[in-house]
């Protein structure tokens, strides 16, 4: 297998790691690709981005209340 942030996984695909990567283990290689896109349009003032690890994505809430989510207008 192949291990990644301390943890063995097995040949083949993995569709999501425990920190929201999907990887393709190999006998030579271990590839990964993120499953989740960083927000970079979003009103930096009022919002913060949180990490949600349930859903593999951040969120944008509001500083002053994060029960509440800011509007984002692009991501990467």
């Amino acid at each position: 297998g192949c291990t990644l942030d301390g943890k063995l996984y097995p040949f083949g695909e993995i569709s999501r790691t425990e920190n929201c990567f999907r990887c393709s283990c190999s006998r030579d290689a271990m590839r990964c690709c993120s499953l989740f896109h960083t927000p970079i349009g979003y009103d930096k003032e009022k919002c913060k981005v949180v990490f949600n690890r349930k859903s593999c994505d951040y969120d944008v809430v509001l500083k002053s209340d994060p029960s509440k989510e800011c509007a984002v207008y692009s991501r990467v």
